[in-house]
């Protein structure tokens, strides 16, 4: 029998449960994806070494010959050999993810990232050995060959690509605040995905990739629609090496063998270059970056070699980088190319450095839509924040218009507890907004540029969609009519107030 979703959902946050309480709830999802992985390798390797001896290759040829593997597992990194080792487990972890990638290029900063000997993760000694042991006994049972993977005949590996995606999202909720920091909302990522319509063939870039999982929908999204999302190029970038470790695991467990993550500051270091350095360009550029972003590298952009920041009037003020990462999106858009960004509502009217940017790309005619999502959508941030969609091809009938859209209000989002969430049904009514393009009452409205620059370029949605309740007004013939009834009924009780009185004595 194959292994279901469900049946590895429940394992993956058992493995959770081991290390909770021992370590940071933020810092335990490298240790638990990386000796999945190193099981899922290693379960793989053994499969071709049969598959290969199947098809007549000697068993010796098949366990050493490189050429017969996807991925090449020495025979040091093998799950047998790693929980029989006779030195300490940490150690023997150590060496199978350092051979691992020395054998596989590809995998370069995937599993040696996580040190299993770090005692200001895992303890002493004597607590890691516990530690790791509880690890390797729980996985031991699992098969997580291709055949015990796979779904149905499309080919293996879906169920442990949506299984990973699940204790992704498990640990965001988790670590809380820091879950922010490589986890957003799928239903936010579906839906700047569904806005961008990427296509079969495309080159697609996340810049703050994160755990890919923005480039994953996109390959998803490309399936689903019946195109082959084998011959997209998906490129990103992240800066913090543990979330990269993830994001490369991420791709390859869903099967994008070749996604190009790049490590290091996408402001300051940008990995994404050709063999002359310059910048790779793409047709649709996808991203949630960090929120106003403090030293982002304002004293670097006056001297960026690739002219990114000067562009549209203005450097980006120095304590705030949202319009920096939005300017190096659209830096790397080729001339047919769309973004989609999640950006907090600020850059929408702020002034000075950035209300000069601002008035620079509505100038030059490059927001296409702007759409206000609900609050608390994302782990640790609170704030309301907006989709923009700026794109360097607009259809013609949509030239000097901006499409605003105001998704924050009931009917638009599903309310909980401590967070929100956007249902499938509210992502298809604001989809269905942005390709009518049109007005709908209290919920959108297309603005043309002369509008824009009344507002002095200031996108707020609020200035463009009017979401209070209409006041009903009465017809003037009615109002009279009940004027007239109340005058006649105030009289009818002054006459009887003053029977009363008479009758009591108090004649008026």
């Amino acid at each position: 029998m194959t292994l279901t979703k469900q049946e590895l959902e429940s394992k993956l946050w058992q493995a959770a449960d081991i290390l909770r309480g021992q370590i940071d709830a933020a810092d335990y999802k490298n240790h638990i994806f990386s000796i999945l992985f190193l099981k899922r390798l290693s379960d793989r390797f053994n499969e071709e070494v049969e598959n290969a001896v199947e098809s007549g290759v000697t068993r010796e040829v098949a366990l050493t010959d490189q050429d017969e593997h996807e991925f090449f597992v020495p025979e040091s990194a093998r799950w047998s050999e790693i929980t029989g080792a006779t030195m300490s487990l940490g150690e023997a972890l150590n060496v199978a993810s350092h051979a691992i990638e020395e054998a596989n290029p590809r995998l370069d900063g995937v599993l040696a990232a996580t040190n299993w000997n770090d005692e200001s993760k895992l303890g002493s000694p004597a607590n890691r050995e516990r530690i790791i042991r509880s690890l390797l006994n729980h996985f031991g049972d699992l098969d997580l060959s291709d055949e015990n993977l796979r779904r149905d005949a499309s080919g293996g590996g879906d169920v442990l690509g949506d299984a990973y995606e699940y204790l992704i999202n498990r640990f965001a909720d988790d670590a809380g605040k820091k879950g922010g920091e490589f986890y957003t909302p799928r239903s936010v990522v579906r839906l700047i995905v569904e806005l961008l319509q990427p296509g079969e063939g495309m080159r697609i870039c996340d810049p703050t990739a994160g755990s890919g999982g923005m480039l994953i929908y996109a390959a998803q999204y490309v399936r689903e629609q019946g195109g082959d999302y084998r011959n997209l190029a998906l490129h990103g970038q992240e800066r913090n090496l543990g979330t990269l470790a993830i994001g490369k695991l991420n791709l390859l467990l869903h099967g994008l063998r070749a996604g190009r993550l790049e490590a290091g500051d996408v402001i300051a270091e940008p990995g994404l270059v050709d063999s002359s350095g310059r910048l790779l360009s793409y047709d649709r550029v996808i991203a949630n970056p960090p929120f106003s972003l403090k030293n982002w590298g304002h004293d670097f952009a006056p001297n960026d070699p690739y002219h990114r920041f000067d562009r549209y009037g203005a450097i980006p003020p120095r304590t705030r980088g949202d319009l920096a990462f939005l300017l190096h999106m659209l830096g790397v858009t080729n001339a047919q190319g769309m973004v989609g960004v999640v950006m907090p509502h600020g850059i929408l009217f702020r002034g000075g450095a950035e209300g000069k940017i601002r008035r620079g790309i509505v100038d030059a005619d490059l927001f296409e839509a702007v759409i206000g999502l609900a609050p608390n959508l994302f782990f640790g941030a609170s704030i309301p924040v907006a989709i923009c969609v700026l794109n360097k091809a607009k259809p013609v009938e949509r030239r000097g218009k901006v499409l605003f859209v105001d998704s924050a209000q009931e009917g638009y989002f599903r309310s909980g507890k401590a967070q929100n969430f956007i249902d499938p049904e509210h992502i298809g009514k604001i989809v269905e907004a942005y390709r009518n393009f049109e007005d709908v009452e209290r919920f959108a409205h297309v603005a043309d540029i002369e509008e824009i620059q009344g507002n002095d370029f200031n996108l707020n949605i609020s200035r463009y969609v009017d979401t209070t309740e209409p006041v009903e007004v009465m017809p003037v013939e009615e109002a009279l009519a009940q004027l007239s009834e109340a005058e006649r009924r105030r009289d009818e009780a002054v006459a009887r107030m003053d029977e009363l009185l008479t009758e009591m004595g108090y004649a008026r």
